[in-house]
């Protein structure tokens, strides 16, 4: 049995074939619908989330099968002090996987060492988002048609956010990827991941204030939100919130197939007047990471499309 708790716990040999499974889910859905008939999947939410809870459900209702769970702690016996262990080991005799956020880092992995049934780990805290993770991984796949060769430019919460942390150390093991950090000072990557990733590795990096001096660099970039909720102080948190907006101007120098990315939910760091740009892929992303769950469903549950011909 098999939980993903870290987007490196999948080799990249298993990663590929996530990636492989899930286009060719694109491209024979019908050949999925019933994969997963009979089985459920449990999402067990004690942190607000829209995208990835109804991405997870969606994913199990196409491939068949039946969901159950809830969206948020208030309504769960978290709120009568019942603790994450025993929430997950209850509700393991009512599932055959498990989806579960949480906003204490480190929970999957405690709540996976209870459970008989796969538990995906579908985001804890600053800590790591992996179905997020795989999500950008196809979309940079299936945009620029490779996984190597880049250079990634991320911009925003650096420090707190979660997505870049998982995406940083997932594309550190392709070929030649190169990393331009752009953030204000008080939201940099932290200094563990430019230590245990960049400098382990020996990996290409960068880190600037502004993306206008760096866009004709880039083959991806990758947004981000300044969350609120991330922040102890509201004061901080005003002040940086507007500091890094891309819009169409800063859009002229970039090159033509740039693939702008964001894990979404947008607050004003894009400007709407960017999403018809044809480079703009973070609608596609968030549709990506429907498919890629679908795989990752099937391949924790060891179902494939072969055994319901």
């Amino acid at each position: 049995m098999r939980h993903l708790i870290d987007p490196m716990d999948l080799s990249v040999e298993e990663i590929n074939h996530l990636l492989d499974l899930a286009d060719d889910i694109i491209l024979h859905k019908e050949k999925y619908q019933e994969v997963c008939k009979h089985k459920k999947l449990a999402t067990l939410f004690f942190e607000p989330s829209t995208r990835t809870r109804l991405s997870f459900e969606a994913a199990m209702m196409e491939l068949g099968g039946n969901v159950l769970g809830f969206s948020s702690a208030n309504s769960s016996s978290a709120s009568k002090g019942e603790s994450v262990s025993d929430t997950v080991r209850v509700v393991s005799g009512y599932a055959d996987i498990i989806a579960m956020r949480h906003p204490k880092e480190g929970a999957p992995y405690a709540a996976a060492r209870k459970l008989s049934v796969p538990i995906i780990n579908a985001g804890d805290g600053g800590h790591n988002h992996p179905t997020q993770t795989l999500t950008d991984l196809m979309t940079i796949r299936r945009e620029k048609g490779k996984l190597d060769n880049l250079t990634i430019g991320m911009c925003g919460d650096l420090k707190f956010g979660r997505t870049v942390h998982s995406l940083i150390k997932a594309m550190s093991r392709y070929e030649n990827i190169n990393f331009i950090m752009i953030s204000p000072e008080e939201l940099r990557l932290p200094d563990y991941i430019i230590k245990d990733v960049f400098e382990k590795k020996n990996i290409k990096y960068k880190e600037v204030r502004t993306m206008e001096e760096v866009m004709p660099e880039l083959d991806i970039l990758y947004m981000t939100r300044v969350q609120k909720e991330r922040f102890f102080n509201e004061a901080d948190y005003i002040r940086l919130k507007d500091s890094f907006i891309l819009d169409e101007r800063k859009l002229l120098d970039a090159k033509e197939d740039l693939c702008i990315m964001h894990p979404l939910p947008r607050v004003n760091e894009i400007s709407t007047k960017v999403d018809d740009d044809p480079r703009a892929c973070y609608f596609k992303q968030a549709l990506y990471g429907k498919y890629v769950r679908m795989a990752l469903i099937m391949t924790l549950l060891g179902v494939s499309a072969d055994e319901n011909r």
